[in-house]
């Protein structure tokens, strides 16, 4: 049983770095540039990266892929995917917007957009992978 969620951690892990990746790689780095260059690193803190990644898959593996595995419904790992993606962004950038003077609101909505789309995204491929993987 561990190997068989060791193998689900790193499918789901591996389709969240491709998705994310194309996303920052290619479509959002002039956003966020335009928009938070005045905050930005000129180079990222990997550490904090990885680290997020990590946690993001392990919570979308706890409370979204898992329980839609165990109801066996491709919907519920889509619909709950997408409620996480977006709950997950949302404390972030709804606290930025409250906390950080000047914070876009664009960045927020945007980010909030992609947390949903990227949930449901990586949830949906999760169960997938943990159906191939059974």
């Amino acid at each position: 049983m561990v190997v068989y969620y060791a193998k689900l951690y790193f499918a789901t892990f591996f389709a969240f770095l491709l998705i994310d990746g194309i996303w920052l790689g290619l479509v959002a780095r002039g956003f966020y540039g335009r928009h938070l260059g005045y905050l930005l690193r000129p180079d990222p803190n990997w550490f904090a990266a990885i680290l997020f990644y990590l946690l993001f898959i392990a919570g979308i593996l706890l409370f979204v892929v898992v329980p839609a595995s165990h109801h066996d419904s491709w919907r519920r790992a889509l619909v709950h995917g997408a409620i996480f993606g977006l709950v997950t962004y949302a404390t972030y950038d709804l606290t930025n917007l409250a906390t950080i003077k000047d914070w876009p609101l664009i960045v927020t909505i945007v980010d909030l957009a992609w947390g949903t789309t990227i949930g449901a995204a990586v949830s949906s491929l999760g169960f997938l992978a943990g159906r191939l993987l059974s």
